[in-house]
């Protein structure tokens, strides 16, 4: 029984004498809508349908609302009628009182925290409040529509779940106990990609960088785009990977599928989670080993965050050059200490001085980026791996954001490492 299904008979039978029987009393909204969603429930129906209904779907379900009426002598007054009909089937399809929210362009993300308490949205890259509050029913209702249709369950035993809703938004539910303050939904809606263009028009980055940036993924020269959460990585990476010549084949590996790679010959990759019987999981780093068995020209990774990374590494340094990734760090520094602390996890017998070795062969480019407090996302550092010297990796800005300015400048270091693999491949860097 779901959470939903196990809350509303608890609520249904609160109060209720053993053998002595109901009186008839008049019912209020929430209380009908509780008997339309115990007849709906009855149904059976595929929660994808509930999510994205279709007219049959919409049409079957305004037949179940004045059935139930009928059954319980439940009479609404013929003006408010179509009204009634239209709220009822509102709270039953798609996701409620979430659904404007849902459908305005510029809300990114959308956050409940309890029941009770308002849902907050992200728009523009800032935190604002609404005036949406759910109740406990509302949320379960919610969170059944969500993981019926993929066959996942969430409860005490098994308290956090992500999914990925038709149109492609990412979501994460948490319940008691490990939910204080009751179950809470996140959803991370599904952008079309952001092009290198629009990045230019956001202020992301100056025009006149681009060419650099496009010159550095045609030469082959594997990049790490690095920063810190919220700060734009995935889709600049998407932004980047658009420079990846159409005639190679390219694998894409991710947790959860947000890349929107646009080239001919796109193998796209994600990570399962166990089942409930903690089996079936396929990992980031299983997906990497598997990639280099199939003949890649480029491995992009969505999140470079475990394991992985070493296996990354390897692969970079033995014939997968020009791949790209993205890494969770708060500098450049960061990134490669990150790197290595990643692949250090792996257990294999490596000492840090072998795997910065292997880090240097391997990575050529880091590119920064940072959320600023008002949520602009820029590019604060663009940097070269340019040697390492006494057990030590040596970083230069070719690019550093000066804020005085506002602006991503060119800083004064000529980046002869990359200008020298550039024409191992026969491309120039456009500096």
């Amino acid at each position: 029984m779901s959470l939903f299904a196990k809350r509303l008979q608890e609520t249904q039978t609160q109060g209720a004498s053993p053998g002595q029987p109901q009186r008839k009393k008049d019912h209020s909204f929430d209380e009908i809508l509780d008997l339309v969603r115990a007849r709906v429930r009855e149904m059976e129906l595929d929660g994808r349908l509930l999510q994205k209904p279709t007219p049959e779907t919409r049409q079957a379900l305004e037949t179940v609302i004045r059935q139930t009426l009928a059954d319980h002598q439940i009479s609404i007054p013929l003006l408010e009628a179509e009204t009634f009909y239209q709220r009822v089937l509102s709270a039953l399809v798609g996701f409620g009182r979430l659904q404007p929210l849902l459908d305005d362009p510029e809300v990114t993300e959308v956050m409940v925290n309890g029941p009770g308490f308002p849902v907050w949205i992200e728009r523009e890259g800032r935190l604002w409040t609404t005036d949406v509050q759910l109740s406990e029913q509302e949320i379960l209702l919610l969170i059944d529509r969500i993981v019926q249709p993929i066959n996942r369950r969430v409860d005490q035993f098994n308290p956090y779940v992500d999914a990925r809703l038709p149109d492609g938004s990412r979501v994460n539910i948490a319940v008691p106990p490990i939910a204080i303050k009751g179950p809470y939904i996140t959803i991370r809606k599904f952008r079309q990609a952001l092009t290198m263009d629009k990045l230019i028009r956001f202020g992301s980055l100056p025009e006149d960088v681009v060419p650099f940036l496009a010159s550095a993924v045609e030469a082959r020269l594997s990049i790490l785009v690095s920063g810190g959460t919220g700060s734009g990585k995935t889709s600049f990476l998407n932004a980047l990977a658009a420079f990846i010549p159409p005639d190679e084949r390219i694998i894409t590996i991710e947790d959860a599928a947000e890349l929107q790679l646009q080239q001919p010959h796109v193998v796209p990759f994600e990570a399962k989670m166990a089942n409930i019987q903690g089996m079936g999981e396929v990992t980031i780093r299983d997906l990497v080993r598997n990639a280099l068995r199939m003949r890649p020209d480029r491995i992009v990774v969505g999140e470079v965050r475990g394991k992985e990374a070493l296996d990354l590494i390897k692969a970079l340094n033995t014939g997968h050059e020009g791949s790209l990734g993205t890494i969770h760090a708060n500098s450049p520094a960061d990134t490669v200490s990150r790197l290595e602390t990643l692949a250090m996890e792996a257990g294999e017998a490596l000492t840090s001085q072998v795997l910065r070795d292997q880090i240097f062969g391997g990575v050529h480019m880091i590119i920064f980026l940072k959320r600023f407090p008002d949520g602009r996302r820029r590019v604060t550092q663009i940097t070269e791996i340019a040697a390492i010297k006494d057990g030590q990796i040596q970083l230069a800005d070719i690019y550093r954001y000066r804020h005085e300015i506002d602006r991503l400048e060119r800083t004064d270091h000529i980046p002869s490492r990359l200008i020298a693999l550039a024409e191992s491949f026969g491309k120039e860097l456009r500096l």
